[in-house]
């Protein structure tokens, strides 16, 4: 198995790769990155053969394109930052990933969103609206983003295996015990294909 993991150098990336390096050992893991002298030593491609670690950003035709090359599973740790453009650019380069997975043939894709990104099966929770409001108002530009995120993988991405993993927010717990479902409900043991499940900490 080949792995492309996006958004590796963030905390949540950074978890993502150990995780995969542990439950994965014999796999390749290809971190695409922008800024790769921010992972830990431990996680550098000169300390691990399993990782290979390709330098560019999300505007870099060719370089999206020779980070694919192979891969069986796009893992993606990417999200919106404070104070960030307001021309949704994370939405745009996903929109580039899910080109260039067409491209080389490569249906997994599994993203990190928020409850901004809203589902036809979520119920009404005032909670969630209240926060996901707070979100609109505070930060417009990182809720347009991930918004448009959302947008894209749905449309852009609609014939892929996607998943959409929603998080109301995000721990350093070292807890791995979640709940998956919906704003509103709670359904464990589902398959997510094609669906934007709620995850939180138990």
């Amino acid at each position: 198995m080949r792995f492309l993991v996006l958004g590796g150098t963030g905390p949540c990336g950074i978890h993502l790769i150990r995780q995969l390096l542990s439950h994965y050992p014999s796999s390749t893991i290809v971190i695409y990155a922008r800024s790769p002298h921010k992972l830990p030593a431990e996680l550098s491609d000169a300390s691990n053969p399993a990782l290979v670690i390709i330098k560019g950003d999300l505007t870099d035709k060719d370089a999206v394109e020779r980070a694919l090359e192979g891969v069986d599973v796009v893992l993606s740790a990417l999200g919106p930052a404070l104070g960030q453009p307001k021309d949704t650019p994370l939405a745009k380069g996903y929109e580039l990933v899910i080109d260039s997975m067409h491209k080389y043939g490569v249906k997994r894709l599994i993203a990190l969103g928020t409850t901004s990104i809203v589902d036809p099966a979520d119920k009404f929770s005032l909670a969630y609206f209240s926060m996901i409001n707070g979100v609109k108002i505070g930060a417009r530009s990182a809720y347009d983003d991930i918004v448009a995120i959302g947008d894209a993988i749905r449309t852009k991405g609609r014939d892929l295996d996607w998943t959409i993993v929603r998080v109301p927010i995000l721990t350093n717990s070292d807890s791995t015990a979640v709940v998956a479902g919906y704003v509103g409900d709670e359904i464990e043991n589902r398959q997510w294909v094609k669906k934007a499940p709620l995850i939180t900490s138990t």
